[in-house]
């Protein structure tokens, strides 16, 4: 394990020996990565000049990964010469406010302009397809800008990007990307576990989408049904509507793609697992349990927890 703390005297201190309780927590949207640590503070051994101030630099890498780059941004400390540390990495600095005003835009384009305007630093952008046509935002969080955008390409093309810092840089990865060959199950790493399928939240068995017609002055509709689901679990109903720019095939594309998206019963697990640094929020891994056959789920939440010698990691997945 290689845990460093830069300063910005240009000091760098390699603090895996007096650190405990490590906590790397990770979500697939609207947080950044959280690294947490407690510290032995005033050893025997500890050099004169060690200080750790807010904005330093925390760097963390286990079993040859690289895991976390970011900053301190919180300190805590009391009689028991303890310093509870907590860094986030870059995604932080995008929960502040910005405005947009955009025309034909990717979300892969527009993670560019954002970093380009606020000085982020930024990696591998996988090229998203969908370019939407009029994107207007006003005095809205720039995580949730980048996070609509991200969320376009899912309803107009299918394709479920990752947003994340990868070690220092701001990184959008394609689902295949984001496959690990993981098998978490009875015997594969998995130790407890708890299985919920609902259909209460976010199925719907019938898409209405409508327009406003300008021209006619009627609202037109673009309804797609499963008859068969709903027999069998009564109407359950999205009612959107649509961009105000897009044709009726385009309407009527998005509306088949929010069908094939949202018509399925839900299926998500809560696991608790041995640790493998490799999985975060955004990874995709396969599940092997008696209740269903071996399929592949998208983590969603993910915290890892280091304490001695002993790894594990908690997990809220789910299919997608």
């Amino acid at each position: 394990m290689e845990l460093l703390l830069k300063n910005k005297d240009g000091l760098i201190w390699d603090i895996s020996g007096i650190a405990t309780d490590i906590s790397w927590k990770t979500s697939r949207s609207g947080k950044p990565a959280a690294l947490e640590l407690t510290l032995v503070n005033s050893g025997i051994y500890q050099h004169p000049k060690f200080a750790i101030h807010n904005g330093d630099i925390l760097q963390f890498r286990r079993d040859n990964v690289n895991v976390f780059y970011g900053f301190v941004f919180s300190l805590d400390t009391g009689a028991s010469q303890e310093i509870k540390l907590t860094a986030y990495d870059q995604v932080r600095y995008l929960l502040g406010n910005g405005s947009y005003v955009l025309q034909n835009v990717t979300a892969s384009e527009l993670i560019t302009k954002i970093a380009k305007d606020y000085g982020l630093q930024t990696g591998v952008l996988d090229s998203a397809g969908y370019k939407i046509p009029s994107l207007i935002e006003d005095n809205k969080k720039l995580l949730d800008i980048i996070m609509g955008a991200i969320g376009s390409e899912l309803q107009f093309n299918g394709q479920l990007l990752a947003f994340y810092d990868d070690f220092g840089k701001l990184t959008l990865r394609k689902p295949q990307a984001m496959l690990l060959n993981i098998i978490l199950g009875a015997g594969h790493l998995l130790y407890d576990y708890s299985l919920k399928k609902s259909i209460d939240d976010d199925t719907y068995n019938t898409i209405f989408l409508y327009k406003d017609n300008e021209e006619t002055g009627k609202r037109e509709f673009f309804p797609v049904t499963d008859q068969e689901n709903v027999a069998r679990w009564g109407l359950l109903q999205l009612y959107q509507k649509a961009d105000d720019k897009a044709n009726a095939a385009q309407i009527q594309e998005k509306a088949a793609n929010l069908l094939k998206l949202h018509n399925r019963e839900k299926l998500s697990l809560s696991v608790q697992a041995i640790g493998d640094i490799r999985v975060r929020a955004g990874s995709f891994i396969y599940v092997l349990l008696e209740d269903f056959d071996t399929q592949v789920f998208l983590v969603d939440q993910c915290s890892h927890k280091i304490t001695g010698g002993e790894h594990t990691m908690s997990l809220d997945i789910k299919v997608v």
